[in-house]
C-alpha cells in the first residue's frame, strides 16, 4: 500500500481557503491534510470530507521534516513571502494565491487551459496563482490570440465585492443596512467605486496594472498594448469584464461563436434576443468561465467586444489552483 500524499492548505479559514476545502472534496482528491491559518483561528475546526478538522496555526516550522507534496496558498502576499519559501524548501510544491509571486521570472503564473506548458519549469518550488479578474479573461483571449492574434486589448471590470475578502462582503452587507463603510473608502450599497486597490504613479490602480502584467505574462505576449479600468460594484459574488479586442488578422463571427463554444472552461451564452447573456447571478457558486454579447467592434478594423463573467472565489482562485495541482499530479505519473 503505497503511502498517503500530504497536503498543505494555508489561510483555510478565509474566503478562497474554505473554497479550496469545498473544491478538493468535489474533486474527491484524497490525502492526508494540515489545515494552517493564524494564531487567531488556531483550534477552531473546519468540516472536510465528513470530519471536522482542526486548523493548526502557521509558524515556521510547520513544514519542516513533515513531507507535503503540495501547499495551497491564500494568506496574502505577506504571508506568501515569508512562509511559500519554506514550504518548498520543505520539498512542498505551493501554488500562492496571492500577487506576491506572479511577476517573478522564475516563477509559472499559470492558468491551466491556457499555459500548462508553464508548470515544466519550477525553478524555486512555488507556481503562482493569477489575479482573479486575469484569470477569467486569459481563457478566452487564448483562444482568439492563437487565431487570430491580438493587437490590443481594452479591459473593463465590474467586480465583485467578494474580491476584496470578508471585509469588502461585509461593506455591501452592512451598506445596505445604511451602516459606513470600513473596507471601501466609499460607500458599497448603490455605489460603483472606481478603485481596487493603491494607486500607482502611472495612474493606474494596482488592480489595473496587475491585469496589463499578468496577460502578458500569461499569454506569453510581453509587448501586448492593454489598457485597463477596474471597477468595484455592489455584487456579493462574480467578477463581470467587458473586453474590448483589435487582432492582426482579419476574423469572422462565425468562427469566433466557433472556437469560444468547442473551449474547455467557457461556456458561451449569447442570444440576445431571449435576453440571454451572462450575469454574475447566474455565474456564482459555478466553475465556468461565461462569454457573450460577442460582436464586431467597427470603429477599428479587426476588433471584437465581448462580455466575460466568473465565479471570482471559485475559478478566479480557489479552482485555478486545484486545477493546477491536479495537473502536476497527473504528471507525477507520467
Amino acid at each position: 500500500m503505497t503511502e498517503k500524499r500530504r497536503i498543505a492548505v494555508v489561510g483555510a479559514t478565509g474566503m478562497v481557503g474554505r473554497m479550496f476545502l469545498k473544491i478538493l472534496e468535489e474533486h474527491k482528491i484524497e490525502a492526508e491534510y494540515s489545515l494552517f491559518a493564524s494564531a487567531r483561528s488556531a483550534g477552531t475546526t473546519l468540516p472536510f470530507f465528513g470530519k471536522e478538522c482542526e486548523v493548526q496555526e502557521l509558524r515556521e516550522d510547520s513544514f519542516r521534516d513533515k513531507g507535503f507534496s503540495y501547499a495551497l496558498f491564500s494568506a496574502g502576499g505577506a504571508i506568501s513571502a515569508v512562509y511559500a519559501p519554506l514550504a518548498a524548501a520543505s520539498g512542498a510544491i505551493v501554488i500562492d494565491n496571492s500577487s506576491q509571486w506572479r511577476m517573478d521570472p522564475l516563477i509559472p503564473l499559470v492558468v491551466p487551459e491556457v499555459n500548462p506548458d508553464a508548470l515544466s519549469s519550477i525553478p524555486k518550488g512555488i507556481v503562482a496563482n493569477p489575479n482573479c479578474s486575469t484569470i477569467q479573461a486569459a481563457v478566452p483571449l487564448k483562444i482568439l490570440d492563437d487565431a487570430f492574434r491580438i493587437k490590443r486589448i481594452v479591459y473593463s471590470t465590474y467586480q465583485a465585492v467578494s474580491g476584496a475578502g470578508q471585509k469588502g462582503y461585509q461593506d455591501l452587507e452592512d451598506g445596505l443596512c445604511g451602516a459606513l463603510p470600513k473596507k471601501f473608502p466609499h460607500p458599497i450599497a448603490g455605489n460603483c467605486i472606481p478603485h481596487i486597490d493603491i494607486f500607482l504613479d502611472n495612474g493606474n490602480t494596482k488592480e489595473e496594472q496587475k491585469m496589463i502584467d499578468e496577460t502578458r505574462k500569461i499569454l506569453n505576449r510581453p509587448d501586448l498594448r492593454i489598457s485597463a479600468t477596474c471597477v468595484r460594484v455592489p455584487v456579493y459574488h462574480g467578477h463581470s469584464e467587458s473586453i474590448n479586442v483589435e487582432f492582426e488578422r482579419p476574423y469572422e463571427l462565425d468562427e469566433v461563436y466557433r472556437l469560444l463554444n468547442e473551449a474547455e472552461g467557457i461556456v458561451v451564452r449569447d442570444d440576445p434576443k431571449n435576453n440571454v447573456y451572462p450575469m454574475p447571478i447566474e455565474a456564482a457558486g459555478t466553475d465556468p468561465v461565461y462569454v457573450g454579447r460577442i460582436r464586431r467592434d467597427s470603429s477599428v478594423e479587426n476588433g471584437l467586444n465581448f462580455w466575460c463573467v466568473a465565479d471570482n472565489i471559485r475559478k478566479g482562485a480557489a479552482l485555478n489552483a486545484v486545477q493546477i495541482m491536479e495537473l502536476l499530479i497527473k504528471g507525477e505519473n507520467k
